[in-house]
C-alpha cells in the first residue's frame, strides 16, 4: 500500500495539527479499510470493528497534537487502534495475545524454504508463461481471497498488512506488539497456506 498520502509524514503531521480537513478525509480514505480488517482479528463482528475504527479516528483527533514521531503515521495509528481492538475484545470474550490466535498444531514451517529474511529459497513448483498470467487473472485472484479468509485470524493479519497492504515488518511488530519471531512464524505459515493453494490451482486441484 503506498503511503497514507502523497506527502511525507512530517509534513501530514503538520498539516494534521493545523486542523487540515482534507489531509485528514485522505488519511481516513487510505487507512480505513485496512483497520476495519485488523479490528476484526479481536473483536467478534464486522460491526463492533467499524465501531472501535471511528473510536480510533476520535483518538487520532483528539491525541495528534501530542504525535512525537517515533514511529509512521500508520503505525502510530494501527497501534491505537489495537489497543481499542483489546479493549472491546476482552468486553466479548477473554482477551487473549495476538499470536494465540494461531492454532498451535499446523505442524512445522518448512523452514528449509526460507531465508533468514523471510523470503522464499526453496521455491514451489515452477509454472509456465500461460500459468503465470494466469495468477492474474480472476479465477486465480478469487482463490487467494477465499484461502485468505480461510487462514487463522493472526496469520490472515499479518499477510494482509505484509503482502496486501505493503506495511514493513517493523510497522507490523509495532501496531500489533509481537515480536518479530513470532511476526516471522505467523507471516510463512500464511505464505505457505496461500502458496500452496496457488500451486493447487495450477495443478488443477483448486478446491
Amino acid at each position: 500500500m503506498p503511503d497514507p498520502s502523497p506527502i511525507d509524514d512530517a509534513e501530514l503531521v503538520r498539516r494534521l495539527q493545523d486542523g487540515d480537513e482534507r489531509a485528514f478525509r485522505d488519511l481516513v480514505r487510505s487507512l480505513h479499510g485496512v483497520l476495519v480488517k485488523l479490528a476484526m482479528a479481536f473483536v467478534g463482528s464486522r460491526g463492533a470493528a467499524e465501531e472501535v475504527v471511528q473510536d480510533t479516528w476520535m483518538a487520532v483527533i483528539a491525541g495528534i497534537d501530542r504525535f512525537e514521531g517515533r514511529s509512521s503515521v500508520r503505525t502510530w495509528i494501527g497501534h491505537v487502534l489495537v489497543n481499542r481492538a483489546k479493549t472491546r475484545g476482552a468486553r466479548e470474550r477473554r482477551a487473549v495475545p495476538f499470536s494465540s490466535l494461531s492454532p498451535e498444531d499446523e505442524g512445522p514451517i518448512e523452514p528449509e524454504r526460507f531465508s533468514a529474511r523471510g523470503f522464499w529459497s526453496s521455491p514451489p513448483a515452477a509454472w509456465d508463461r500461460a500459468q503465470e498470467a494466469a495468477v492474474l487473472q480472476r479465477e486465480a485472484c478469487a482463490q487467494i481471497e477465499r484461502e485468505l479468509a480461510a487462514l487463522p485470524s493472526a496469520q490472515a493479519t499479518i499477510v494482509m498488512l505484509r503482502d496486501v497492504e505493503g506495511w514493513s515488518a517493523e510497522e507490523v511488530s509495532a501496531a500489533l506488539e509481537v515480536t518479530d519471531a513470532n511476526q516471522r512464524v505467523l507471516l510463512h505459515r500464511g505464505r505457505a497456506r496461500l502458496r500452496a493453494a496457488l500451486e493447487r490451482y495450477h495443478s488443477g486441484g483448486a478446491r
